[in-house]
């Protein structure tokens, strides 16, 4: 950990700016969305960000996951000298606070593991490029693209301006809106599916390019991710509510 810089302390919305970045990953979806986070405090450079899942019995390697993300995007801000994270209301609360604060592997603070970390996150972050993938190809089927204009476009046929994405076609552009792309580029462009311009869109749930026939299966494949996402998040989100009333009124 760096040094605090003086005068340079982040204010507490530079906090939770980055903290957006940091999702769960069986749901896809900020922690900050998900009000997950309960207290944040600024304290001569050391920043204290406690938070809470929908349960105490989620999965502690997820909670590990989410607590690291957030050491590390704030770790990243300027003036930051130390980053504190505390999980409360948890069976594993101890076990994740201290594993992550002290710099520990995940294997050495849960002894008994079962698995591998690197391997859960490659897992998940399949399961969530594959669901953005579904929104993206939507996007662009509902805008009139067939199965062999979906099949052939690479990065480079895509630009941004504002909130719509320009879909060049050689012989005309599409225009849609950006939100879908660019959340799926994100995700896509973070796990190494596409990483030049000349990169394939979109890929098979093994990260093959699609043939013009293997995008109707390819589109099932993510619709199935994208379901099964939304119903834990469904789940997720009323075991949050019960365990935070005050929410429900918000």
């Amino acid at each position: 950990m760096t040094p605090a810089i003086e005068g340079t302390v982040p204010t507490r919305d530079a906090i939770r700016s980055a903290l957006r970045s940091v999702t769960d990953p069986e749901l896809d979806r900020s922690i900050v969305e998900l009000d997950y986070i309960e207290d944040l405090e600024i304290e001569d450079g050391t920043v204290i960000v406690a938070f809470a899942l929908p349960t105490a019995w989620c999965s502690p390697t997820f909670a590990w996951m989410m607590a690291t993300d957030a050491r590390d995007a704030i770790s990243e801000l300027e003036g930051v000298g130390d980053v504190r994270i505390v999980l409360r209301d948890h069976m594993h609360a101890t076990e994740v606070t201290r594993g992550v604060n002290e710099g520990m592997a995940f294997s050495d603070a849960f002894e008994t593991a079962d698995g591998d970390i690197a391997e859960t996150r490659a897992t998940l972050d399949r399961k969530a490029r594959l669901a953005r993938q579904y929104d993206a190809i939507k996007e662009l089927a509902d805008a009139g693209l067939d199965d062999a204009q979906l099949a052939a476009l690479r990065r480079e046929d895509i630009g941004f301006e504002g909130g719509r994405a320009m879909i060049d076609l050689d012989e005309f552009y599409v225009e849609v809106d950006a939100d879908p792309l660019k959340r799926y580029l994100e995700k896509a462009t973070s796990v190494g599916v596409v990483e030049e311009l000349g990169d394939r869109l979109f890929v098979s749930r093994d990260g093959d390019p699609l043939a013009t026939e293997d995008v109707q299966t390819a589109r099932s494949a993510s619709r199935l991710a994208k379901t099964n996402m939304g119903g834990q998040g469904g789940v997720c989100a009323s075991l949050h509510a019960a365990r935070n009333p005050e929410l429900a009124s918000d």
